[in-house]
């Protein structure tokens, strides 16, 4: 019998976490209520964060952030074209116009001349900024070249929990920074997400909108003492996040910098063993200053079909993060030819880009065999 396939990624669990589920099945209480509460406290003081809102996923917590900015209907709103379609698709489930903006090569994320590039085509009245595999966006930078103020700027933080820059963890002073717990992320719930905030205003705004609009949850509405009546002042959506998720997001918590320091190890071992091989681009380097969360590993490589396949024959699953937005039928057809081709560099570095297997739980011997058989498929090039 032949070696196992090694996975892409597989989700890490603290031993915590069943024990934490069973206890709020025992509550009585499995909606939202005091465990997400707590774990909205929790997360915000790990980031540094002034205010935390948990909600149901990262594309929710970036559409209700849009609304909460209250912009003009069909206002342009600038995003990297190279981005997971959720950010795309909550700049139009929130009403408002995409305006793709180009990457660095090198970097893999918007540069200040990419932004200002696609500022001038067009009338940004914001911007979604997105920390791309884990490294962390000069946030200042980038609105400064859109000529936006910080209050216009909506973070995607979905792979930044663990990244930093300047000493200061992603989210930590953000206007908004959207973060995701879906399964494949650093700190896996399953599905959920939350919004970090500086501002006391937009935490109130979205924290309605999360319920609906309603000015109290279930849980105020029941506390002893508590009334059944509430008033709904603005529209809101179905996206806020469960106790047992909580509860679970508790428990990863406090795992997460044990899991954080695996990957750093892991990306280490990587680093070394590729050094030198001809036809590979290493991911983004951490420049001073930055702290890279490593959510991913991704590598640039000539023939990135060809080799994906030649990998998953050798037992190594990988993925692609992107396939760029202006590729996608749907948003080709909403934005136009002309949009569409906006963004070279996406569309070039997007055919060459490879995420391999990075994950707390990937063994040695696992490792080894990613590095051998992306070395084989290299040198049989070369």
């Amino acid at each position: 019998m032949g070696q196992s396939t090694v996975p892409f990624t597989i989700p890490s669990l603290s031993g915590e976490v069943s024990d934490a589920v069973v206890k709020v099945l025992d509550s009585g209480w499995i909606t939202t209520g005091p465990q997400t509460a707590a774990f909205e406290q929790e997360f915000a003081d790990y980031l540094g964060a002034a205010h935390v809102v948990a909600v149901a996923s990262c594309t929710t917590a970036l559409e209700l952030c849009l609304r909460g900015l209250e912009l003009p209907p069909g206002s342009a709103v600038l995003t990297p074209s190279l981005t997971f379609c959720g950010a795309i698709n909550a700049i139009l489930h929130a009403g408002h116009r995409p305006v793709l903006v180009d990457i660095d090569e090198d970097t893999l994320v918007p540069s200040p001349e990419t932004v200002a590039a696609a500022a001038a085509r067009t009338k940004p009245a914001a911007m979604i900024v997105q920390n791309q595999g884990g490294y962390p966006v000069d946030v200042a930078a980038l609105a400064e070249a859109a000529g936006l103020d910080r209050t216009r700027i909506v973070e995607d933080a979905a792979h930044g929990p663990g990244a930093a820059r300047g000493g200061k963890p992603v989210g930590s002073e953000s206007f908004a920074a959207c973060f995701s717990f879906y399964a494949t992320k650093n700190m896996p719930i399953g599905e959920g997400g939350a919004i970090a905030t500086s501002d006391e205003g937009l935490q109130e705004k979205v924290r309605a909108m999360r319920l609906h609009g309603m000015s109290k949850d279930s849980w105020k509405r029941y506390l002893p003492g508590g009334s059944w009546r509430y008033d709904v002042k603005q529209i809101g959506l179905k996206a806020n996040m469960t106790d047992v998720q909580a509860s679970i997001g508790r428990a990863q918590l406090a795992a997460l910098p044990e899991w954080q320091r695996r990957r750093a190890e892991i990306v280490a071992a990587y680093d070394e063993a590729f050094r030198g091989l001809p036809g590979l681009t290493l991911p983004q380097r951490n420049l001073d200053g930055i702290r890279h969360a490593w959510h991913l590993y991704q590598v640039r490589v000539p023939d990135r079909d060809a080799i994906s396949s030649e990998l998953e024959a050798a037992g190594v699953s990988t993925s692609v993060h992107f396939i760029p937005a202006n590729q996608m039928t749907s948003y080709r057809d909403i934005l136009g030819a002309d949009e569409c081709a906006r963004v070279p560099v996406t569309d070039r570095v997007g055919e060459e880009l490879l995420s391999l297997p990075l994950y707390p739980g990937l063994t040695s011997d696992g490792q080894d065999r990613v590095v051998a058989a992306l070395t084989e498929a290299l040198r049989a090039r070369s």
